[in-house]
């Protein structure tokens, strides 16, 4: 397995929309391991393809990644079909966002279809920490950072940050 780069904010491609998966083949599924073992170094609980310049429509997520509980899950075209009305709010923080970390209003439950890392079709419920790492990594394949969820002042700030900081890894 390979350690992918990330793209990190405020690189243009992360406000691409990913386009579907046409075909899930060795290729894909090495690509999403490599994706998965980058998530895992990086401390990462999810990771969206377009995170390492890579515009499809592919996920990994693992809510409890160094835990007992560890469960790698493959999202191939994810969409989010149901919300509940119910919201919480969750301390989020982004890979692609180093760093910065604040506070995001996501659905408490959410019904998502999706291809697995065999091309089957299937549909998941989930709740709690898997509801909102879905729509944290749904969001990436739409274009759209955490801290968009942000107000105005909080998300320039957020994002002037992210630029001194990746100004500075460049320098140094």
């Amino acid at each position: 397995m390979a350690i992918l780069s990330l793209v990190t904010a405020p690189d243009p491609r992360l406000k691409l929309v990913s386009k579907k998966v046409e075909k899930v083949d060795d290729e894909l599924r090495r690509f999403m391991k490599d994706m998965l073992e980058t998530m895992y170094v990086a401390n990462g609980v999810g990771l969206a393809a377009i995170q390492v310049g890579v515009p499809k429509r592919v996920a990994v997520i693992d809510i409890d990644p160094k835990g007992k509980n560890s469960k790698p899950h493959y999202f191939i075209n994810p969409s989010i079909v149901w919300r509940s009305h119910e919201k919480v709010d969750h301390h989020e923080g982004c890979l692609s966002v180093p760093e910065i970390w604040d506070d995001v209003g996501r659905h408490e439950r959410v019904k998502v279809e999706y291809l697995d890392e065999h091309g089957k079709k299937l549909t998941l419920e989930a709740e709690g920490l898997l509801a909102i790492a879905l729509q944290h990594e749904v969001d990436h394949l739409n274009g759209k950072l955490f801290v968009d969820h942000l107000s105005k002042l909080k998300r320039n700030i957020a994002l002037r940050k992210a630029a001194k900081l990746k100004r500075g890894e460049r320098a140094g």
